[in-house]
Order: structure tokens, then sequence, then C-alpha cells
């Protein structure tokens, strides 16, 4: 028998799969539970056919728990998106109903029939990464949202309120010289600042420490995404916790593309136009933004090439699109760089190992292409002849 795929429909305690050979003929049908004693069931009955693989739906989301089980033990695992086998059920027949064994089917078929999918690997430093930059995010939501605790309140105790942005100091030294309180209701409110007050404290030591840990690991992982203009040490952490092997981007287009700040294409005829692009990866799209609105507030090239968008006649939400997409090719392009393993032996008689990855158009905004290239051997002191200049 050749090989086979196993294609799963995973859930939080169930899992549906099928099994399917190179024809799509279906071998095998089943459901198990993810226990322990499910999960061993489930192993073995596809360890019954000795050439497998398995796709399974979802593995950064719902189907990671199952996937690294199976990785863990040894088991090729495929990430089937799950608007890939949406597509196989859609042309499938059964006209598009959505069940789990059509599911198992569709994610089997995405699996034998799609070139290219991403095989699991066992969870390493950069999944740490995105847990720690999730629990960052969520310690900046949990602020905002006592902020604005602090900031209905205030504007109960003292005439006008606060200002916007308001730090923990200056809400402490309002809330000391507001006017006392007088009543019951006046003395709830004064209490309840306080105690958000005393909470926005402890909150803001909390993202200190993440911030410091996030730098030490994204140090320590060899990155120098922070080097780049607009990008900290949470937004690098994100970049490289969500994006993991940037070597699955076979180009910039690709990778631009995959994160949202390619535009798509909407021509029609002769007329020839393109429009904003909605989808991608919504987390890595916003410190992409987040790194171009830093470069617009200060003298630097990304500033100067948001310029020179708006001179070629372009918005001003154009031309900042514009600069992301730019953006985009910088962070490839660094995190390529970062991927590559630095040769400190092994060069040729002229002393290079090769096209050099440090060139001018390493620039926050790259305005050159490199042109460096190895050299055979030891170049040949020759004299030179001067040519004669021609006359004007």
């Amino acid at each position: 028998m050749g090989r086979v795929v196993i294609g799963m429909d995973p859930h939080k305690r169930s899992a549906t799969i099928e099994v399917i050979d190179d024809r799509e003929k279906v071998l095998a049908r089943g459901r198990y539970g993810t226990d322990s004693v499910g999960y061993q069931e489930m192993l073995a009955a596809g360890r019954r056919f000795t050439d497998r693989v398995w796709a399974i739906e979802g593995c950064g989301g719902i189907g990671r728990h199952i996937a690294q089980r199976l990785v863990a033990d040894g088991e090729p695992v495929l990430d089937v998106p799950a608007k890939l086998s949406a597509r196989v059920r859609v042309f499938d027949t059964g006209q598009g109903r959505k069940t789990d064994p059509v599911d198992a089917h569709s994610v089997a078929v995405a699996g034998l029939r799609s070139p290219g999918l991403r095989q699991v690997a066992v969870d390493d430093a950069t999944v740490v990464l995105r847990l720690l930059v999730d629990r960052r995010d969520e310690l900046g939501r949990t602020r905002t949202e006592t902020v604005s605790r602090i900031h209905h309140l205030l504007l109960e105790l003292i005439p006008g309120g606060a200002k916007k942005f308001l730090t923990r100091g200056q809400a402490s030294y309002l809330l000391r010289t507001a006017p006392p309180p007088v009543g019951i209701v006046a003395q709830t409110r004064h209490d309840l600042a306080r105690e958000l007050i005393e909470e926005l404290t402890t909150i803001d030591a909390k993202i200190r420490a993440a911030d410091k840990q996030l730098r030490q690991l994204v140090a320590a992982h060899g990155s120098t995404l922070t080097d780049l203009y607009g990008i900290g040490p949470s937004g690098a952490a994100r970049l490289i916790g969500d994006i993991g092997d940037i070597s699955r981007f076979r180009t910039a287009a690709h990778f631009a593309s995959w994160n949202g700040t390619a535009p798509l294409e909407a021509s029609s005829g002769d007329q020839r136009r393109h429009r904003l692009s909605r989808v991608g990866n919504r987390r890595i799209n916003r410190v992409l933004h987040i790194m171009a609105i830093v470069q617009l507030r200060r003298d630097t090239p990304g500033r100067a090439y948001y310029r020179r968008r708006l001179a070629e006649g372009k918005t001003t939400m154009e031309a900042l699109r514009a600069l992301k997409r730019h953006l985009s090719d910088v962070v490839f392009k660094r995190m390529l760089r970062d991927a590559t393993p630095k040769r400190t032996a092994g060069t040729g008689p002229g002393g290079h190992t090769g096209a050099t990855l440090q060139s001018s158009a390493d620039d926050p905004i790259p305005t050159a292409v490199s042109s460096d290239k190895s050299q055979p051997g030891p170049a040949d002191n020759k004299p030179k002849t001067t040519s004669p200049q021609p006359l004007d």
C-alpha cells in the first residue's frame, strides 16, 4: 500500500479522523476522545498504516494540543489551514454540509492534494515568546481599562476630571489634592479610585517586568529586530512568536500577503486598481502599523519615503499603506539575515564566503540593492591604463 493521509477534524474533547490513499479512497474512519485512552486508540488506528502522514486542521489553534502530542510521539503532521479545507468542502459533493466526518474528509483531501503545507515541529523558544507577548498584550489592555475607570471616577470627584494620558503618580496626586468627599456616594467613589490606583501600580510593575523579560529573550534568540526604528521588545517578540520560521515564506511578497500589507488587485478590463487588504495576520499588521507611525514622528528614512509617495499624488492613507508594505520587506530581510548562520570558516582564496547579507540596502528604508559577489581568488596586481577621455 502506498502513502496514506489521515485527515483530522480536532475539537477540545474529541477528534474525528478519516484515512484515504493517494486516489482518495477511504480506508478507515473513526471518532476518538482526546483523553489518554482515546488518544492511544486513535494513535493505534493510525499506526496500522506504515507509510502515513497526519493532516490536522488548525495546528496553530484548536488543533495545537493534539498535533503536539502526535509530533512528540514521532508522527509526521501537516498543518492544514481552515480556509483550505473549507474550499475543498464547498467543491465536494454534499452541497457544502458541515459535519465532523465531512470536515475530516476535506482535511484529508487538502493534505493529499496541496503541496507546500507546513510540517508541524515540536514547540520551541518561539512559542515561549508568543505566550509571553500575549500576556504582555493582556496587561496592556487591563491597564487601559483601569485608567478609563479612574478617569470616570475622577470626573465625579474633580471638576473637569484629569488629562487624557494619566500616570499612576498623577492620578494619586489628583486624588490626594481633591476636595474632601462629602456624603457616602462621594466617599465610595474616593475609595474605589484609590483602590484602582493601587491596582494600576501593580499592573505597571508587571508590565515593566514583562518588557524586561521579553527584551532578554529576544536578545537570547539572536534577533536584531529591535535595531529597526519603531520596533520594541514587544513588537519583536510578536514577530518572532507568530512568524516562527521566516524561511517558510518564499519571497517578501509572500510574507506581505500573509501579514495583510500587500494590496489586493481589483482590476477589470483596462482599468487597473487595487484595494485595501483586510485579511492576513492582523497582529503582525499592527506591529508594522506601529512601526510606520513611529517612523513618521521623527526625521527618519520612513518619513522621507512617505513624503515621496505624497509627492507622487497619493493620499495620506495610500502613502501610509505603501510605507507599511515597504516596512514589511525590511522586516522580512532582517529576519532572514538573523536566521542565516554566520559563516566563520570555509572562505575562498579571495577571503570571501559569497554574497554578503550586510549592505547599504539594510537600512530602515532600503534604497539600494546589494551587488556584492564572491571573488574566485586574489586579484592580480597589474598596472592600469588610463583610457583617453572623450572630447566635449
